[in-house]
C-alpha cells in the first residue's frame, strides 16, 4: 500500500495505491497522522489507484472525515472504482462522503 500526501493552495491531497486492507491499515494511518493535525482545510482522498478497501480501511475514512469535521475541514473522495463505489453504497459511505 502507497500513500502520497501532498499540499497546495490548501487543499491537502491523499493518493492511495494499492490495497488498504487489514495488514496495510497501521501502516496507513500512520501516514496520516499529519492529515489528521491539518485537517481545518479541504482534504481530498484521491483513490485513483486504490484496489480495494476493507472495513478497517472504511474506519480510516471515517477518522479523517470525523477530524475534518471537528476542525471545520471537509473532505471529497475521488475517482474510486466500482467494487469500492459498491462498498461505499452497502455501508452508507456514499451519503457520508462528497464523491468526485
Amino acid at each position: 500500500m502507497e500513500v502520497n500526501i501532498s499540499k497546495q493552495n490548501g487543499i491537502t491531497t491523499v493518493t492511495l495505491v494499492g490495497r488498504l486492507d487489514t495488514p496495510a491499515s497501521p501502516e496507513v494511518e500512520k501516514a496520516l497522522e499529519p492529515v489528521h493535525e491539518n485537517a481545518t482545510g479541504t482534504i481530498v482522498l484521491d483513490c485513483k489507484g486504490l484496489e480495494y478497501i476493507s472495513s478497517s480501511g472504511l474506519r480510516i475514512f471515517l477518522s479523517i472525515r470525523k477530524s475534518a469535521a471537528a476542525k471545520g475541514g471537509r473532505v471529497i473522495v475521488k475517482d474510486i472504482n466500482n467494487d469500492i463505489r459498491s462498498v461505499f453504497m452497502m455501508t452508507g459511505f456514499l451519503n457520508l462522503f462528497e464523491i468526485q
